[in-house]
């Protein structure tokens, strides 16, 4: 299976790859209408959407160190300056837990 390489979302549809570049694909949440990527601030804000949406009883400081866990280890945001990628970061452990979480929920 391939994953957005903004996001990590799974591309298990190919409904859901909005651009295919040479980097990698993106899904359809991380491009905007024009088909450019959109900044670094919209697909945090998008992750932390969706974690505060999909995890039982999360608050939005947990939901941002589990985006900037998941953004920073997708090859897109490495090598780059990303303001809001700096902050507290869930630990392996959390991200792991929250990854099992994912893959017995529906979303």
């Amino acid at each position: 299976m391939e994953f957005c390489i903004a996001c990590g979302m799974p591309l298990d549809s190919k409904e859901l790859i909005g651009l295919k570049t040479d980097q990698g694909l993106f899904c359809i949440h991380c491009i905007d209408e024009n088909k450019k990527v959109k900044s670094c601030e919209e697909i945090f804000e998008g992750g932390v959407q969706f974690f505060m949406s999909v995890l039982p009883n999360v608050d939005r400081n947990f939901a941002e160190k589990i985006t900037r866990k998941n953004m920073t280890g997708q090859t897109y945001w490495q090598g780059g300056s990303y303001p809001c990628l700096n902050g507290g970061k869930a630990t392996d452990d959390e991200f792991q837990k929250v990854l099992q979480i994912l893959a017995t929920t529906p979303h």
